[in-house]
Parts: C-alpha cells; structure tokens; sequence
C-alpha cells in the first residue's frame, strides 16, 4: 500500500485530540477509537443519508415524535429562549422545534466546520428574522455560548439519540458540561433511544445497502489523509453486533486479512479478525433514562413516547439543588 500524498504541513496540522485519540486507540487493547472522529465532511455526509435508509428507524420516529409532541414542548419551554443544538449536523429537525417555540436565536455547535457552516446557512434563509449564530466546538467539554445569547434563557437540544453514543459515565459527563454551558435554569430536550429487539437494531445499523459500512469505513480513509496513514481500507470490513450485557449496539471494523501500516511513521500491526471498536450505541429503559439525566445534573419535567415505544423525548431542567430547611 502506497503512502497517500499529502500536502506539505498538512499531518501536522491535524486536530491534535484527533492524532492522539487514533495513536492510544490503535496501541491499547481492545482497539478503539471515539465515535465523534467519524464527522468529517464525507462522514457528516454519509451519516444524513443513514437517516433516510429503510432500516434506519431513530430518525422518522423522533421527527414524527417531535411533531407531535412540539405543542406541548412550546407550552412548558415558554417563548424567547435562545435554542442551543448540540451536534447540529445539517439540522433537519430543528425547523421543526423552531417554529413551535418561537426562539430569540439559533445557536447550532458541532465539530464539523464546514458542514456546520453550510447547513447554518441553509437553515436561516427559512428563518430570515433569527438570529443564527454558529459555534465551531468539541461540544464534550463546556462551550463559550455568543454573547448574543448571554442573558436569554436557553433551551439545549439534543436530538437523534446521541447520548446513547457514549459508555453511561461519559454519558453523564457530556450532561454535565450541556448544563455549565447553559446555565442554571436552562432546559434540555434530548432524544433517547430505548431497548428493543436485536431484530429491529441490528440491520439500523448494517443496512442492505452498505451506507453504514461506508460510513464506518471512512474513519480510515480520514486517518489516512489527515494523518499521514497507510491504512488498507480494503483490507477491512464493517461489522455491526447487539452486546445484551450492556445493552448497546457495537459497531466494529474487523480486520479480514493480516494487516501492518503506520500512522505519523508508528508501526501498527493487526491480525485478521481483530477489530477496532468504533461505535456503541446505547439503548435505555424509561428509568435508566431518567436516572442517566438525574446523574448529569438534569431533572426530567416531561417525556413522550411513540406508539411502539422505541424512542423518548424528555424534556429535562437545570435546577439549583434543594436545601434542607
């Protein structure tokens, strides 16, 4: 396998939490490497048509979800609250959520730049009186808000089940900074997938026609790119299994021959049918929802659910803990 061309300066000019996370994943065993580095351009791209795919249930249940539940949302959330997205992608539900609580600004975070910047832009010539005010972040860690938005009070939106993208302490600590990036008083609408059968899971995430092997796959191909790396990606494939235990979805890449590359000029060799650990994709019961939100520092004040029971919005407040008298 021949070393793709880069561009001079351009490995060093990685995000240096991307170099890092892929060097201590690929050395410690098991082998894995954080979800979140799957949202370059191409991957944000391949994630949006995973929605629209047959197999992919979360999506068109919790935009149907979110229609009709939306009247009573604007009820509790009140008008004039700045509406803070966490992991906007190309925000397809939030015209959805904006037109029923008449927000005062849009502030859309995620860690793709240019794919934040595009759909920001796409979304506010559908409200040309908004204020929209795109911020560039790792969105794990506190976010430094607009000082447009300082002083309103501020709903979180976080959608699409993302929370279930983290092991339940993570989890809990993505909750925590949401809160100190908000702010006492803010409230929190989350979307949160619940346990089903593996018949059902398994092909939302191994669909027929491979956009999610795709998806998985492009992991590498960023590595190599913006690492400098000699990774085969043909040399592995996209393998998606239900771990009862831990209730949560896995998505793997399984190594189908032998294989040695570099990553930055560091040696790494894998045998067939070793895997990297990519993605997890927990799944919750109604409490253990409601207690992951309560460990985060987040009251639920609301839920709803779909007919079937697959998916939950709740809607959740930061409030001062209570004092004894």
């Amino acid at each position: 396998m021949l070393k793709p061309e880069i561009e001079d300066g351009q490995a060093s000019l990685a995000d240096p939490e991307f170099r890092g996370d892929v060097l201590s994943g690929l050395a410690r065993r098991p082998r894995a490497i954080p979800a979140r580095w799957f949202y370059d351009r191409r991957g944000s791209e391949l994630f949006e048509a995973i929605t629209e795919l047959p197999e992919y249930y979360p999506t068109r249940t919790e935009v149907a979800l979110l229609q009709s539940a939306c009247p009573e949302v604007a009820t509790r959330v009140g008008k004039g609250r700045a509406v803070i997205e966490f992991g906007s992608g190309s925000s397809t539900k939030t015209p959805r959520l904006l037109h029923c609580v008449d927000p005062a600004a849009y502030v859309p975070i995620d860690i793709s730049g240019d794919f934040l910047r595009a759909s920001s832009a796409e979304l506010a010539k559908g409200f040309p009186d908004l204020a929209v005010l795109p911020v560039e972040a790792n969105f794990m860690h506190p976010v430094p808000l607009p000082a447009e938005v300082a002083d309103m009070p501020k709903l979180g939106f976080f959608p699409g089940s993302t929370i279930g993208n983290m092991t339940p302490h993570v989890a809990a600590d993505l909750l925590r900074a949401m809160r100190e990036s908000l702010g006492e008083g803010a409230m929190l609408l989350i979307g949160i997938d619940r346990v089903k059968d593996a018949g059902v899971l398994v092909p939302a995430y191994d669909d027929a026609a491979g956009v999610t092997g795709a998806f998985n796959l492009n992991l590498l191909d960023r590595i190599n790119r913006e690492l400098g790396a000699t990774i085969p990606v043909d040399a592995f494939r996209h393998k998606a299994v239900w771990n009862d235990d831990a209730s949560r979805i896995e998505m793997h890449l399984e190594a189908v021959r032998d294989v040695v590359f570099t990553v930055e000029g560091r040696p790494f060799e894998i045998a067939a049918g070793e895997t990297i650990h990519t993605e997890n994709s927990h799944k919750y019961g109604e409490r253990g929802a409601r207690v992951l939100l309560r460990t985060g520092g987040w009251t639920p004040v609301a839920e709803w659910t779909d007919p079937k029971g697959w998916f939950s919005l709740i809607l959740a407040e930061a409030k001062a803990p209570e004092t004894a008298p």
